[in-house]
């Protein structure tokens, strides 16, 4: 024992060794790997291999290229980087010794790495003396066992006896399976479903994926009458479903009754190879096993719509749930399963004779061998597989050391096996929305084979820096990146702290992204500053001598103005009280207030508030229906508020506009005959009407007589002067192209002819003036062209 304990110790320094051997560092290489220009931060330095460092200083190299901060530690030291601020994660292992356990140890490890690191630690296995022993007997109940199924209920007793030998707790159960019920793996005629075997006058059970008959029990007497009540069935292939059976023996936990504390061996009886995946596609079932438990009152339920499992799956869950696997196979199908058993762990095959004659033997044999077999298996998550790769070397009791192995075998109750298990890591996980903050810790399980209990390892990946504790928070602990406890090494994806959403650039593009800040360059033309280094003081235009006008920083080129203030170089106000003219309006409500001057709407407008408009409707005209508003109110009204939709203009009341304003007014004629005389000044802050008080009106009775009066006046006055003109032209003659026209009045018994027309002249236009009718005589033609 003093030999062995020496190996251990051995063993155990060695891995101490190969540990340092993983955090030490060779300047030399390191030189060739870290020092490239494509290591752009600290994380993707990292990446490069585990000998390469960071410097988040911010004073290092000044000016250099931002790759000069990745390189080995050693080099980075002998640049100037002060030790502290190196971020150089190195491979950690962390055992918890904390947790109890009687067969394997250590329960739980923590390990640290990096992409090209590895970290090993070892796991003590011990073989205990007279386990708790759960047997589950899986029969195939199809009409070919009919002899082996008679034999099990004899030697089911004996059986029971013989284990008690090497268990300390002995319980057994029982189910049994055929195959899946459907075309063509059985007989589907009406008279074949209930009874498979009608054709040979025998009473047999319908055929079925899988039954639970019997969950373990240490009551023996139920045992044996269960398998006195049993009947074979039957199916038309060869292949029997014994792979489906398996898979819900092995994950319906409950439903069988396994015992944590037990050793669980899993007895399959048949005489014939098992359907394989895939096969179940004969039957139009193309759905993949989910490898969940799906009995219901004991009945496979998904039989006849799910695939048989895979060999990989049927392996796994068969780990998971610690079950040895014992195959009584006859002499035929040996061969089968021989091949087979080399692709499921803890699996031992066994020829079972005619009418099984020798199962107690087989049985008894086949726990004393999977018992000495002591090996390991390492889960890794799938979609983490990739990324790690594990090695396994078992350290037997006997001495024996192989690397690769697995397994230990002919190990005897009360000894330890140790197993030497190295993890590495090859690549960082890509970067996805849910790992911003965090990456998340990778578990493996090292499972020993049959064994209820097992190792936890949690791997911490070292893909982004920590900055040691000091850095940005360290300088400035009012940062904002300090918040989440980067002071204490909580892990950040520090080259997204350092990159503007915007402009998808690392700091802009002008500076370096350190432990999570950018650390911005140097310029000769000025200052660059900034959370992303997007500010500056020199590529803004200048206002009055001032960047931006004083008013806003220079942010990626373009000012960006401070409340109040717009433009290019935020030298105009917002504000529009520089073009609020007197009557309240902006522009007069004429315009727009663009940079504190207003912009008119129409190009005839002009003046420093738009009020101006020389080709626009005269100053009388515009200011009618601000007249007509105050007349409706009343003439000595002087609240204007009512009128302020229709006046642009201040109003004011005098008695006499025409002695007050010398020259030019304006007059408004009212709906009700009245006249209002007003006038517009003009002045600089905005026009002015002055209205008169006193309004010429006419009353409708007076205009009437008035117009009457007119009327006739008219009509005598044009009566008058037509009597005189036909008098004047009796007495003349008129010419008409060398023809002498007499006067009508020297021939009494003149009468206009058919060649006479008369003539009416209306002047509507002139209400003066009555209608007047003039005689013209018509010339015959014969007269006027002889």
């Amino acid at each position: 024992m003093s030999s062995w304990l020496h190996r251990y110790c051995n063993l155990v320094l060695r891995s101490a060794v190969l540990l340092s051997v993983f955090a030490f560092a060779s300047s030399h290489s390191a030189d060739n790997k870290c020092s490239s220009p494509l290591a752009l931060t600290c994380q993707e330095c990292l990446n490069r291999g585990p000998d390469c460092a960071w410097c988040f200083q911010k004073s290092f190299l000044d000016g250099a290229h931002i790759s000069k901060r990745c390189d080995s530690a050693a080099q980075l030291m002998l640049k100037g980087c002060e030790e502290e601020f190196i971020e150089n994660p190195g491979v950690k292992v962390e055992v918890n010794m904390t947790l109890s356990s009687s067969q394997v140890t250590p329960r739980d490890i923590s390990i640290q790495l990096r992409p090209g690191s590895e970290a090993s630690f070892i796991v003590e296995v011990k073989q205990l003396e007279l386990y708790p022993v759960d047997l589950y007997y899986l029969v195939d109940v199809s009409a070919s066992m009919q002899e082996n199924l008679d034999r099990l209920k004899t030697v089911g007793v004996n059986l029971s006896h013989r284990m008690k030998e090497h268990s300390s707790d002995f319980q057994v159960g029982f189910g049994s399976f055929v195959d899946k019920p459907v075309s063509p793996y059985i007989d589907v005629h009406p008279s074949k479903i209930d009874n498979p075997c009608s054709d040979y006058d025998i009473n047999c059970r319908p055929a079925h994926g899988f039954i639970h008959v019997l969950p373990i029990t240490d009551n023996m007497t139920e045992f044996k009458h269960v398998i006195q009540q049993q009947r074979i069935s039957g199916n038309m292939d060869t292949p029997e479903g014994g792979f489906d059976a398996m898979l819900q023996a092995a994950v319906c936990q409950k439903d069988i009754g396994w015992r944590p504390e037990a050793k669980h061996l899993l007895l399959v009886m048949t005489d014939q190879p098992s359907h394989l995946a895939l096969d179940s596609k004969l039957a139009g079932i193309v759905v993949p096993n989910d490898g969940h438990c799906h009995l219901e009152d004991g009945t496979y339920s998904k039989s006849a719509h799910m695939e048989h499992p895979t060999i990989g799956q049927l392996a796994e869950k068969l780990l998971e749930n610690s079950i040895y696997s014992i195959f009584a196979v006859n002499q035929m199908q040996y061969k089968w399963y021989e091949d087979l058993v080399a692709f499921l762990p803890g699996t031992y095959l066994g020829r079972l004779l005619p009418k099984a004659s020798n199962l107690t033997n087989l049985v008894v044999d086949a726990y004393k061998k999977l018992l000495s077999d002591v090996g390991v298996e390492v889960e890794v998550e799938d979609s983490q597989a990739h990324r790690f790769w594990v090695s396994v070397t078992a350290f037997c009791p006997n001495g024996s050391t192989a690397a690769g192995s697995t397994k230990c075998t002919n190990v005897q109750p009360g000894q330890k096996v140790f197993f030497n298990i190295t993890v590495g890591m090859r690549a960082c996980p890509e970067k996805t929305d849910a790992q911003k903050e965090h990456e998340p810790e990778v578990m493996l399980v090292v499972k020993p084979v049959g064994f209820n209990e097992s190792t936890t390892v949690r791997v911490r990946q070292a893909c982004v820096c920590s900055c040691g504790g000091a850095g940005p928070c360290h300088d400035n602990p009012e940062n904002s990146l300090c918040e989440s406890g980067a002071d204490q090494g909580a892990e950040r994806i520090l080259t997204d702290s350092c990159q503007d959403v915007e402009t998808g650039l690392i700091c802009s593009g002008r500076g370096t992204c350190v432990c999570g800040a950018c650390v911005c360059d140097q310029s000769n033309l000025g200052t660059i500053y900034g959370k992303f280094c997007e500010k500056d003081d020199f590529s803004c235009p200048n206002e009055r001598g001032l960047m931006c006008g004083g008013h806003g920083e220079c942010v990626s080129g373009e000012c960006s103005c401070q409340r109040g203030w717009t433009g290019e170089s935020c030298g105009c106000p917002v504000s529009p009280e520089s073009c609020m003219s007197a009557n309240g309006l902006v522009c007069s409500g004429q315009g727009k207030c663009v940079c504190g001057k207003c912009v008119c709407d129409h190009h005839r407008r002009s003046g420093r508030f738009c009020e101006k408009c020389a080709t626009c409707s005269n100053a009388c005209q515009s200011h009618w229906s601000c007249v007509d508003c105050h007349l409706s109110k009343g003439l000595v009204a002087d609240d204007t508020q009512h009128c302020n939709r229709s006046c642009a203009a201040l109003v004011a009341y005098v008695d006499d506009i025409t002695e007050l304003i010398r020259g030019k007014y304006c007059l408004y004629h009212s709906g009700d005959q009245c006249v209002v005389r007003f006038h517009v000044d003009m002045a600089s802050h905005g026009p002015q009407l002055r209205i008169s008080r006193h309004a010429e009106c006419v009353s409708s009775y007076r205009y009437f007589k008035t117009f009457l009066s007119v009327f006739l006046l008219t009509v005598v006055l044009g009566l008058g002067i037509l009597a005189v003109v036909r008098l004047l032209l009796r007495g003349k003659k008129w010419s008409l192209r060398g023809h002498v026209i007499e006067d009508s009045s020297k021939n009494p018994s003149y009468a206009p002819t058919h060649n006479e027309k008369t003539i009416t002249y209306r002047r509507d236009c002139l209400p003066e003036h009555p209608m007047e009718h003039i005689h013209i005589h018509k010339i015959p033609l014969h007269d006027m062209f002889p």
